[in-house]
């Protein structure tokens, strides 16, 4: 009888070895993609250096050391690392339900009962004053039972359902691991954008403090020409209304280099305060424009490479959902001892086993079964339009990026031109007041236009680098290289 239930448990197992080789669900091919053969806009030079750490072009080792902080420092990345392991985690214990669970079990059980059984007579019959004859006596009795086992189960993955939920969890996995190398690209993109900004900030406060200063020596010789007569009243206030414009923008200036430095810590994960400084605005350099074809964009940009992941979690999770209609098939074992008494735990007698196997199966679930199938192919149908969408937004991210970035090339040789310009309006406009040939309403204009004009030059000149640290960012490039700077969560995926 024993020697039949082995075979049969036997003869079931290889069945469902056989059938296990299968998993139903659809496997994962990446969709057909419309991608442009070329940008629409094409740089004249272009460096293949995309992969590189191309904050170091700007040879600002301020910015290279806050770079680095920020990596180790910050808490979104810091966020970052520590759900990858979560998500690690996670995967870790999807894939155990593919291995035999074993586990272990003891108990000691000592009970004392008693009850009271009839042994006598049969009784007689009741009137108004006979009794029940009975005769009784009390037993009791105390029983002691102590047991160990060592206990198995294995659910065998007959249609690949503990397999397809496995490549669910590490596609989720991969997609947190592109998550954290997109914050990482976006937070080098902040950090050396707002380092830009803040040159540039302190360029514009360096010009107004310029113009203050020169407005306010010319104050001065109005003043004491004023006092000696020689100029008018309303000349006098012209050049008090100039100054006190001046000193108004100080403040204003100031008061946005402060907060660009409280914007900075906060990307660095430190309290407000003081920023180092590097190289000024005009001796940072000029990163060479990385060189990419748009189908590279699909190897490299991280939210792309995320969606992608996420499309092919969704896609398992639809083979997870369809193994619902099938049978499952569990393997159940113990091996242990159990005795009365503690001493006779372990010995040949009281050896106790047993092994089994059971199948179950739906037959009839209200649809909950159907509407699980649908709820997957539902999901998987919405990542699959995202991950579309996202491959759009990064081809019009790139695009954005390169024509702003040619452009704004344009804008700074205009402005440098302009610039240049009024300077030398400024200082005719000087020599022709001094000469006595004209008001100086000429020169107040002149000095006004070159002020906005400086001032905009410093914003443009920091414009050129910003959007040169768009295009990288946009064409996903130097996350690998950052990704390398920072300590790699270990992984903990459990046994090949």
């Amino acid at each position: 009888m024993r020697e039949t239930a082995t075979h049969r448990l036997l003869l079931l197992i290889g069945v469902a070895v056989c059938l296990a080789a299968c998993a139903v669900g659809p496997n994962y091919r990446r969709p057909t993609l419309d991608v442009p053969a070329a940008y629409r806009i094409r740089p004249a030079t272009a460096a293949a250096l995309i992969d590189t750490a191309w904050w170091r072009q700007f040879q600002d080792p301020v910015l290279d050391e806050l770079i680095g902080e920020a990596l180790k420092s910050n808490l979104d990345a810091r966020i970052a690392a520590a759900r990858i392991e979560e998500y690690s985690g996670r995967l870790e214990s999807v894939r155990s339900a593919l291995f035999p669970q074993l586990g272990y079990g003891a108990s000691a059980l000592r009970e004392h009962a008693s009850n009271t059984s009839n042994v006598g007579s049969s009784p007689v019959e009741l009137g108004t004053s006979s009794l029940l004859s009975l005769d009784t006596a009390a037993v009791s009795q105390t029983l002691s039972v102590d047991s160990a086992a060592l206990t198995a189960s294995w659910e065998i993955d007959l249609w690949g359902q503990l397999r397809r939920a496995t490549e669910a969890a590490r596609a989720d996995l991969l997609a947190t691991e592109q998550a954290r190398r997109g914050t990482i690209l976006t937070l080098i993109a902040q950090l050396a954008g707002g380092y830009v900004t803040l040159r540039s900030l302190d360029r514009e406060l360096e010009i107004a403090r310029n113009t203050l200063a020169a407005r306010k020596h010319s104050l001065e010789l109005f003043q004491a020409r004023y006092d000696g007569g020689v100029l008018s009243d309303v000349e006098l206030n012209q050049a008090r209304s100039e100054y006190e414009a001046a000193v108004a923008n100080v403040p204003t200036l100031e008061s946005a280099v402060h907060q660009q430095e409280n914007a900075l810590c906060v990307l660095l994960g430190r309290n407000p305060m003081s920023i180092p400084r590097g190289k000024p605005l005009s001796a940072l350099g000029m990163p060479a424009i990385p060189a990419g074809l748009p189908a590279d964009l699909l190897e490299r940009r991280p939210d792309i490479l995320a969606a992608e992941a996420s499309l092919i979690a969704a896609n398992a999770r639809i083979g997870v959902a369809r193994a619902l209609y099938f049978p499952t098939l569990s393997l159940t074992g113990a091996l242990g001892s159990s005795s009365s008494q503690l001493r006779n735990l372990f010995s040949g007698p009281a050896r106790i086993w047993t092994y089994g196997g059971s199948i179950a199966g739906p037959l009839f679930t209200g649809g909950q079964v159907h509407g699980a199938v649908r709820q997957a192919e539902a999901q998987h149908e919405q990542l699959l339009l995202n991950y579309r969408k996202v491959i759009q937004n990064a081809f019009r991210e790139v695009d954005d990026a390169l024509i702003a970035q040619q452009k704004v090339e344009e804008r700074a040789a205009a402005q440098s031109r302009q610039v240049e310009a009024l300077r030398k309006y400024l200082a005719g406009a000087q020599l022709v007041y001094e000469g006595g040939y004209s008001s100086y309403i000429e020169v107040l204009d002149a000095e006004r236009s070159l002020f906005g004009s400086e001032l905009s030059y410093a914003q443009t000149q920091a414009d050129r680098r910003i959007a040169l640290i768009g295009l990288y960012t946009a064409m996903g490039g130097g996350w690998a290289m950052a990704s390398q700077m920072t300590d790699q969560p270990r992984k903990r995926n459990g046994p090949e």
